[in-house]
């Protein structure tokens, strides 16, 4: 089968995600979007890798509901600072107020992902860490890296494949797409177990 063969079931992202959308473009496999109705909200004392782990299947499970022939992709990432979850930060005064949190600390970026298919009842999870630790930041850096690169959708106010870089000390994982929001090496062993093939 070449490359460009499509899949035995249909793909779709449960994601409305840009960032997720173009690395999955890397597996050169068909795949639609389907953006899902899912609330973040977290639950009371809710640990950041159980959230995240929630949401992505959350996420693949409700999307599969409207697709129940194809292989679904969930996935979420939340930014864990001493056992305290950081979401998107929405707005600027928030992602300085994050920023300020995090310099000088290790932040663990819990990436989850999930892979379900009603019609053959698959269904996986699993689970990415990124240790980043971040530099001990000044305010007049933090200021200069949100005016240029306005990070309010990622979670943790900081974007590691562009200008964000440069506010971090070091990144150690397993799966190096999981801190931009799909961890690849495991979506692709999923997607293979789904049945889904690759090469």
């Amino acid at each position: 089968m070449t490359p460009s063969a499509p899949p035995d079931r249909p793909v779709v992202l449960g994601s409305s995600s840009r960032y997720r959308r173009e690395l999955l473009e890397r597996l050169r496999i068909p795949f639609s979007v389907s953006a899902p109705d899912v609330d973040e909200t977290p639950q009371p004392g809710e640990a950041p890798q159980a959230l995240a782990l929630r949401l992505a299947l959350a996420k693949a499970r409700a999307v599969a509901a409207l697709h129940p022939e194809a292989v679904v992709i969930g996935s979420d990432q939340v930014a864990d600072l001493a056992g305290q979850p950081l979401g998107k930060p929405g707005k600027h005064a928030r992602a300085v107020a994050q920023l300020r949190q995090m310099r000088g600390q290790t932040v663990i970026f819990q990436t989850a992902l999930a892979v379900v298919c009603l019609a053959t009842g698959f269904e996986e999870v699993d689970l990415a860490e990124v240790r980043v630790v971040f530099r001990d930041l000044s305010n007049e850096e933090i200021e200069a890296y949100l005016q240029a690169e306005q990070p309010y959708d990622c979670a943790g106010s900081a974007k590691s494949e562009g200008l964000g870089i440069a506010l971090l000390e070091s990144i150690d994982n397993d799966d190096p797409t999981a801190l931009v929001g799909l961890p690849l090496i495991r979506t692709a062993r999923l997607l293979r177990q789904a049945g889904v093939k690759l090469l």
